[in-house]
Formats: C-alpha cells, structure tokens, sequence
C-alpha cells in the first residue's frame, strides 16, 4: 500500500514538473514576442521622428532661402524722379520678399552706350531694362530679348486686358510678347481758350477735321498783332503721324514696300506747308517760332497762339506760365485720328535666369496701384492701365479740365513706322528730315521730295 502512495506521489511530481517546464519555456516566448514587438514600435516610432526632423530641416532651409536677386536698369527715373523709383522698388520688395532688386540709373546720353557694352558681355546684362518703343524694336530684331509669354502664362493674376490694348500690343515682336509697356507721353491739341472766347469760336471736338480746324485758325489768326491760329512742328515725327491722320503710311500693306510717295502722303505734306504757305494761320518756317528751340511752346505760354500741338509733358510748364485758361483735344484729323506714342516698357535680356522674377517686377511697374499713384502724383508719364476708376487721380488732377483726352489718344495711337528695319530708324529720320526741309523751305516741291525720300529709305532697306 505504501509503495502505491509514493508510485502516485512520484507521478504527481513527474506531471507538475513537466507543466513548469511548459510553463517556463511559454512565458520565454511571450517575453521574447513582447520585446520584438517593442524593439519593432521603437523602429517605426524613430523613422517617424526623423521623417520629422527632414520636414523641419527643409522648412528651416526654405526659411533660409536666399532672396533671387535681378538687375534693373533704366534711364527715365533720371532728372529729378530718382527718389520716386527709389519708392517703387522698395515697395515692391516689400510685396515680394523673395526678390530683391539692384537698379541703376543712367542718363540717356550715356544710356544705350552703357546697355550695350553690358549686354555683349553677357554674365552682367540687366534681367529687366527699360526701351521706347522705337529702341524695343531694335533689340527684339537682334535677337537680345527674351519672350515672356511662358512666364504671362503662368501668372493666374495677370490679365492682358488690364493695360490698353494697343499699348501692351505694341511690345510684341513677330507674334511673341517680349516686353510689356510701362507709361507714355502724347501729343494732343492745345488750345487758347480766352481766344477762341473773344473771336466767338467754338472750342475743337474730338471730331474735328483738319478742315474744321483750318475754319477755326483763320478767324484766330491776327498777324498785325502776332497772333497765330495754329502751329505744328514739320519734322520726320510730326510728319509720320499727320500722313497717318490722312490714310497715309510710309509702309505698304505688306509691311515691306515703300510707300511714301503715295498720294495720301503728298496731301498730308502739302496741308503741312499749306497752312503757313497758303491759308497764312501758321508763320513762316524760317521764323523764330519753327527754327528756335521750344519758341512755339514759348509763343503758346505768352498767349500768342490759338491752337498748338504738343507733348503733354507741356502741361506742367503752361499750369505754371500761362496767364490765360486754356485747355486740350483730340487732334484733328482728316480721314481719321492718328496720334503719337512716346512710351517706355520694360523687356528681359535673353541671358536672364531669372525670367519669373523679373515678370514679376515687369508687371508691377506697368500696374500696381502704389506705382500708378507715384506717376500721377510726381506728374512721371502716364500709366497705360485700362481702369477710369484707377485712373480718377490723374483725371482730377488739373488743368487741362479735359484730361481724359490724354488716354484716349490711346485708342488712335500710331506707332514709330520702324517697318522692316527697325535697327535704322534714325537713319530713316534723318533721311525724312532732310527732304522735309527742302520742300519746306521751297528748294524742290513736296512730290519732288517724297519722291526722293522714297528712293532712300528703299537704298537703306537694301543695306
């Protein structure tokens, strides 16, 4: 019996033992899982903590991101506007902090010299430059410029629609918009009104004719008295424009022949000489009005002119000097209103690398409001946005009372005739000055001298 007791109590031992053993080895492997299981949430936890610590680094080497830097040159802030870029450009750093802007200001003498000795080395040309229209089409033909339609097209912002038409148009070259117009100067019509008053002589319309302008001048006239009833440079650039007013172009329609011979051209020149030679409303050529540095405007402040087409950057000094109220109009014209436009614009050098960065710049100097305010207010051009509402303060800002008239010369504006040689240009002036001179100082007659002007300009297309 005894030996039974201890064989059971033997195997009850026995199976207790095997159970601690089961034990023992299930509890080491739940500890072994359980580490595994934490070294694998440490793992996971770290690469987290370092994703983390890469997306502050890059956060931290964006905030460290060095401004892009573009260089500005221009010459028009020259004279006396040097403090107002000064503003614009501080202001636009301010509105874009990623971009800083290092200008230089050179006198227009100097100007072109300078841009051109920095453009052919390349590495230190300006990324954004100012040109008149006249230059732009220089450099866009030699291939300096830099199209900017990419850069337009990315910005959400900008709408083309915002400047006048004609005016953003005028910056394109052969279908590709490589500039864009910034502020522009006109010529309109001023006009005498304490005379016109005194002779009963209705003020010009914005649909006058040169017809109706001839009636008015000869009422105004008082030679005795040195009174004239109109007076109108007669060089190249007058010249350009008053053909225009008469359907008249030095181009064809093709852009490429020479045309300004042709009949429309003759009329517009004979009306020019007609109203000094012929209807005596104008004084004679080799007067001190025509052949001394700015006498018709002189003559005008003094009060003795009735009508006197001019730039606008004239108002100013008549606000100040003229003693009399006056005012300014459309230009007549004979089959249609043409007028002049005398702009600036900036374009982007070819060698830029920073094409978005100088759009930027370019666009805000054609259309911010801080911009467009300091132009008015410093009386620097006129801005060419398409906003009236904008474009109150200059509006108000008189005399003339009829300033409106300034920008709607934009919707008649002729552009400089640079036709298929835009980089001879002068040459062309100078070739038209000379044979205006001589029909305006009776050496050959008008179709004699366009005749010849003709054969010129086709000599220099050939070059």
């Amino acid at each position: 019996m005894v030996k039974k007791i201890l064989g059971l109590m033997i195997a009850v031992a026995l199976m207790f033992s095997v159970f601690a053993g089961c034990s023992s080895t299930g509890g080491k492997n739940a500890a072994s899982n359980q580490k595994a299981e934490d070294k694998g949430k440490v793992t996971a936890s770290a690469v987290e903590e370092k994703k983390e610590e890469v997306k502050k680094e890059e956060v931290k080497k964006e905030e460290k991101k060095e401004p892009v830097k573009i260089k500005f040159m221009q010459n028009s802030a020259n004279g006396g506007k040097e403090e107002t870029l000064k503003s614009m450009i501080e202001d636009f750093q301010k509105k874009n902090p990623d971009v800083v802007v290092e200008s230089e200001i050179v006198p227009w003498k100097d100007y072109f010299t300078k841009l051109n000795i920095v453009i052919s080395s390349g590495s230190s040309a300006p990324d954004v430059f100012e040109l008149g229209y006249e230059n732009f089409g220089q450099y866009a033909a030699k291939g300096l410029l830099k199209e900017l339609d990419e850069a337009i097209a990315k910005d959400k912002d900008f709408k083309p629609e915002s400047i006048k038409k004609l005016a953003y148009d005028a910056y394109k070259f052969n279908g590709k918009q490589m500039g864009v117009c910034t502020d522009f100067s006109a010529v309109v019509l001023y006009y005498n009104k304490d005379l016109f008053d005194s002779k009963k002589v209705a003020y010009p319309q914005g649909n006058w004719t040169w017809k109706d302008e001839l009636e008015a001048a000869k009422k105004l006239t008082d030679e005795g008295k040195g009174i004239w009833g109109s007076v109108s440079p007669l060089q190249a650039y007058e010249f350009y424009k008053t053909i225009a007013q008469n359907n008249g172009s030095i181009w064809g329609s093709d852009g490429k022949s020479v045309t300004v011979n042709s009949k429309e051209c003759v009329d517009a020149l004979q009306w020019m000489l007609d109203k000094s030679m012929k209807y005596k409303i104008s004084p004679r050529f080799s007067s001190d009005i025509y052949t001394q540095p700015d006498a018709d405007v002189n003559a005008f402040a003094a009060g003795k002119v009735a009508m006197l087409r001019t730039g606008i950057w004239n108002m100013v000094r008549f606000t100040k000097d003229a003693k009399f109220k006056w005012d300014i109009a459309l230009e007549p014209g004979n089959t249609k209103p043409a007028h002049h436009f005398f702009s600036n614009g900036l374009v982007t050098s070819k060698d830029s690398k920073n094409v978005e960065a100088a759009w930027k710049f370019i666009k805000y100097m054609a259309i911010d409001p801080y911009v467009i305010s300091q132009r008015i207010e410093k009386d620097w051009n006129v801005p060419v946005v398409n906003n009236d509402a904008i474009m109150t303060a200059y509006f108000k800002k008189t005399p003339p009372e009829s300033k409106k008239v300034v920008t709607d010369t934009l919707d008649s504006l002729v552009l400089p005739p640079l036709g298929p040689i835009p980089d001879k240009w002068n040459e062309m002036t100078k070739i038209l000055g000379d044979e205006l001179d001589k029909a305006k100082f009776g050496k050959q007659s008008v179709q004699k001298s366009l005749d010849s002007a003709k054969e010129k300009i086709e000599k220099l297309v050939q070059k």
